[in-house]
C-alpha cells in the first residue's frame, strides 16, 4: 500500500492527497432511449477521467448482466449500484439529458450518506467534445 496522505473523518476521505484519483459515481439517464442515453453515459465517464477522477457508471455494467426490462432485476441492479457509494468520494450528477427516476434514487443515496454531490452538463462545459444526436 502506497504511502498516502488523504485525510479522513469517520471512515470517508475528507480532503483527498495528490497521489490520489477521487472515486466518483455517475448519475446518468439509462431508461429510455437506451442507446443514447447509453451514449451519453460513455461521454460522461469520459469527462470524469479527464477530470482526473475515477468513476464508476454501475447503469453501464449492471444491465450487461441483468434484465432492465425485468422490474426485479431492474432495482437489483439500482441497489447493487448504491452499495458503490459508501466507497465513493462524490456523486456526479450529468443533467444535459435530465434527471431519471433512477438518477433521484442515487441523489437521495448520496444524500443520506453525507457524499458530497456536483452537477455537470457536458455540452455547456465542452461543446466540441459533445455532439449532439
Amino acid at each position: 500500500m502506497r504511502d498516502c496522505k488523504c485525510v479522513w473523518k469517520r471512515n470517508r476521505r475528507f480532503l483527498i492527497c495528490s497521489q490520489c484519483q477521487p472515486l466518483v459515481i455517475i448519475e446518468s439517464p439509462f431508461a429510455g432511449d437506451q442507446a443514447m442515453n447509453v451514449a451519453y453515459a460513455r461521454e460522461c465517464l469520459a469527462d470524469s477521467l479527464a477530470r482526473g477522477e475515477a468513476p464508476f457508471a454501475s447503469h453501464l455494467l449492471y444491465p450487461q448482466v441483468l434484465d432492465d426490462n425485468v422490474p426485479a432485476r431492474r432495482k437489483q441492479g439500482i441497489e447493487a449500484g448504491l452499495a458503490w457509494g459508501h466507497t465513493a468520494d462524490l456523486t456526479a450528477i450529468y443533467t444535459d439529458l435530465g434527471i431519471s427516476e433512477g438518477m433521484k434514487l442515487g441523489i437521495e443515496r448520496a444524500q443520506k450518506e453525507g457524499r458530497r454531490i456536483v452537477y455537470r452538463q457536458i455540452r455547456a462545459e465542452n461543446p466540441p467534445h459533445y455532439s449532439d444526436r
